[in-house]
């Protein structure tokens, strides 16, 4: 069954979340506030469908359109797509409380803010429900699926079925805590890198091969329970009672990437971040990642089949 489709962003996200439900077969609305990147936003979305390999017939389901209550009249499922910013999503829910039709699905991709304090002004909270897709959507699989406090069950339900027919990989996040489960992981690892360069254990080329060398290899097809499960629990519990007590314990974000920031050392963008970067080097290490994501892509869709 085929849903009417709204999303709300058109940007980094945004854009591929609308080209995910059009190739399969939803009508979609996308809308942005800004001119320019609702403008930007079919050339984009034609090339997902290129790198993807997919039928170019999909662009036909999408609309977009630069009038708010207009994109999310009809829809049955909202994904908002807008900035990382709590003030910014909740006003973005209180308008979608006011123009979406009652029983709509409003979902928010937020990477880390608890879905309850984004649904503040929605009268009827149980259709509320998050939805963290990972960067790029249509190149990541997994989706989660955030219940809050007060979400639904059938909302969460619902979610899930068009995730799955949709040919994402959604999984079911039961309590509402910022960063979920992917980037309370992720943000982990982040903070135990960051005090190792910062404490000169290394540099932060060396820990990024240590990474993508060593245990990140295996990640893609064994997860860090099924590794433990895999080499012995009291293999683990042995490790633990060594270097657990030694983790880094900064309260807060570490000084080190406060430092970063505040001396204009970005990322790639500005040249330089934990790492000196080069336009060249930027470039080949975006489409090494582009590269890789669409090849694995393609491989799980076709295990799939």
């Amino acid at each position: 069954m085929k849903a009417s489709i709204a999303v709300i962003g058109a940007g980094l996200m945004g854009h591929g979340i609308a080209q995910i439900f059009a190739a399969a077969g939803h009508k979609v609305a996308l809308h942005d506030p800004d001119a320019k990147i609702l403008a930007s936003a079919p050339q984009r979305v034609e090339a997902i469908f290129m790198l993807l390999g997919q039928d170019k017939s999909g662009l036909a389901n999408l609309r977009y359109e630069a009038d708010f209550a207009a994109a999310v009249a009809d829809a049955d499922f909202v994904f908002e797509a807008g900035p990382e910013k709590l003030e910014i999503k909740r006003a973005i829910f209180k308008h979608l409380d006011e123009a979406a039709k009652p029983g709509a699905i409003l979902c928010t991709n937020t990477s880390a803010i608890p879905i309850g304090q984004i649904a503040e002004a929605v009268a009827d909270k149980s259709r509320v429900v998050g939805t963290h897709y990972w960067n790029p959507p249509h190149l990541v699989a997994l989706v989660e699926v955030v219940q809050a406090k007060e979400t639904a069950l059938s909302t969460v339900e619902k979610t899930i079925a068009l995730l799955r027919a949709a040919g994402k990989s959604p999984v079911h996040v039961r309590r509402d805590i910022p960063g979920f489960i992917g980037n309370r992981l992720q943000h982990a690892l982040k903070r135990e890198a960051i005090a190792l360069v910062a404490d000169g254990v290394c540099d932060a080329e060396t820990l990024d091969t240590v990474v993508k060398e060593g245990f990140g290899a295996r990640l893609a097809v064994l997860g860090p329970l099924e590794q433990s499960d895999l080499v012995g629990v009291n293999l683990t519990l042995d490790i633990h009672k060594t270097l657990i007590p030694d983790l880094d314990r900064t309260p807060g974000p570490h000084p080190y990437l406060v430092e970063l920031v505040e001396t204009g050392r970005l990322g790639m963008s500005k040249g330089r971040g934990f790492r000196d970067w080069t336009p060249e080097e930027a470039a080949q290490t975006r489409k090494r990642l582009s590269d890789f994501l669409a090849a694995q892509a393609k491989a799980l869709k076709d295990q799939k089949r």
